[in-house]
């Protein structure tokens, strides 16, 4: 008995472990978008290369060891502005998206027209001269725009081709074997309005109709 006595003394004497809890899913969620936002404003003023960690750091108001926690290197920081400035914006430009008998054409022009419209009010083609800009530099930031961004909409666009040609829709047939032509007055705005002539820019999303006119004009070269 007096054993026994003596072993509760002693548990009692010993430190209680307390059990922290973790951050929960929404805080969590709220601290990775605070810092994909501070990476974002980061890469926009001093681009890749001058980017640092640190500066990111301090503009989300968040220790450096932190974001390690989230992000193992500067490049999947790029990897999650990108994701969430340019792939998120083109989630609509799917095909199982369009409306019951909604043509092609009309489906591009709702989805893809519209977002591109916008693409200088935003920072998607400020992100698109990051990479053109540094893509030599850094070819990781060419394999995660391709792999993320331009990959998956090209084969969008190629699938829209085929479905607009099997339903009889007047679409070049160029588009099908070259989904890139679609893209290609973007990429050229681009250069134009960030590199060549920033004094005069063009509009990025007229280009883009006029584009648009011409693929789907009946033309079957």
């Amino acid at each position: 008995m007096q054993k026994n006595t003596q072993d509760l003394r002693q548990a009692s004497r010993r430190p209680v472990a307390v059990r922290r809890r973790g951050a929960s899913p929404e805080k969590t969620a709220q601290t990775r978008q605070t810092i994909v936002d501070a990476a974002l404003a980061e890469f926009l003023e001093k681009g890749f290369a001058e980017a640092t960690i640190e500066n990111v750091s301090r503009r989300a108001g968040v220790a450096k060891g932190l974001i390690y926690r989230y992000f193992e290197a500067k490049e999947a920081l790029f990897s999650a502005v990108v994701q969430q400035e340019i792939v998120r914006a083109h989630i609509d430009v799917d095909e199982s998206k369009r409306g019951p008998g909604e043509s092609v054409e009309a489906f591009l022009r709702r989805t893809l027209l519209a977002s591109i419209r916008n693409i200088d009010k935003k920072s998607r083609a400020d992100i698109a001269r990051v990479v053109i800009a540094e893509g030599a530099r850094f070819p990781a930031l060419v394999e995660i725009y391709r792999r993320d961004v331009i990959d998956p909409l090209t084969e969008k666009i190629k699938r829209l081709a085929i479905s607009a040609r099997k339903s009889g829709e007047p679409v070049n047939d160029r588009l099908v074997k070259n989904p890139h032509l679609l893209l290609a007055p973007i990429w050229a705005g681009i250069v134009i309005n960030k590199f060549l002539d920033k004094a005069n820019p063009v509009d990025i999303g007229e280009m883009f109709e006029v584009q648009l006119d011409m693929i789907f004009s009946g033309e079957r070269k």
